[in-house]
């Protein structure tokens, strides 16, 4: 299981690098691949776990939306009119379900529209090259942290109803990690853009929501009765297993460099 994780780690984090040194529409394009990935994959999973969805509506809406944040577009439209669309096609079904219809409109916002903000980060000028490395750089340092401290001494469950795995030694190492990395990056590529408290601040948002992120789509997956939520990456699972600690990271990272 190690050596396909790190093969598949040494291609993806120079391609994923390259593309947010690119910025553009090479990396617009990726972001909406991604959420329509994760749109993909999370309908998948409920289709897998007996739940209903509008299969094609989830991924065609999400990634219209993140097109909309990583191209450009009228999101306002098309966010009223994938509602509208989702909710005739219910009304047009053999057999009806509100469930359908919720489930289908929280996953195109959940999966697609939520991990989008990494190309909004991107966009914020004139520092967004630097935002989005450093958004990228804390979580991938959460992660492992809370990894490898949970592996060594995790002893406390931290969410056992939905992530038995993970623990409260695991997410304190992960949010400290988080922090550092914030302020190592604020020391020596934006000094000139975040004072040392907002980019302590980021640390704390990215440490806090990207785990609870990670929870959140354990509770996808768990609804859904699956362990992953594809094979697409070897040794790491799905997409939306891989990028599930930005869906609510990202958009906590944007709107707080955007309003300060």
């Amino acid at each position: 299981m190690l050596l396909p994780r790190v093969l598949t780690a040494l291609v993806g984090i120079p391609l994923m690098l390259y593309l947010v040194h690119a910025g553009g529409a090479a990396y617009g394009l990726f972001v909406v691949a991604i959420s329509a990935l994760c749109c993909y994959e999370y309908a998948l999973m409920l289709r897998l776990g007996g739940r209903p969805v509008q299969f094609v509506l989830t991924v065609v809406l999400g990634a219209a939306l993140a097109a909309c944040a990583a191209l450009g577009g009228p999101l306002s439209v098309v966010l009223a009119a994938g509602a509208a669309l989702v909710v005739l096609l219910e009304m047009a079904a053999r057999t009806h379900s509100l469930d359908r219809v919720a489930l289908t409109l929280f996953g195109a916002l959940f999966a697609g529209w939520m991990p989008a903000h990494l190309a909004l980060i991107r966009g914020v000028r004139p520092h967004g090259e630097g935002y989005a490395f450093l958004t990228f750089a804390a979580v991938w340092a959460m992660d492992t942290a809370a990894y490898a401290a949970g592996r060594g001494f995790g002893r406390h469950s931290l969410a056992p109803t939905l992530s038995p795995k993970k623990t409260w030694e695991g997410a304190a190492a992960g949010f400290i990690a988080a922090i550092a990395v914030s302020l190592a990056f604020q020391r020596f590529m934006l000094h000139e853009s975040l004072s040392p408290l907002m980019a302590v601040v980021i640390g704390v948002l990215i440490g806090t929501m990207g785990q609870l992120s990670d929870l959140a789509e354990s509770m996808v997956k768990r609804e859904a009765g699956v362990k992953d939520s594809g094979s697409l990456l070897p040794g790491h699972g799905g997409v939306f297993d891989r990028f599930d600690s930005y869906i609510l990271c990202a958009p906590a990272v944007y709107y707080a460099l955007t309003l300060r």
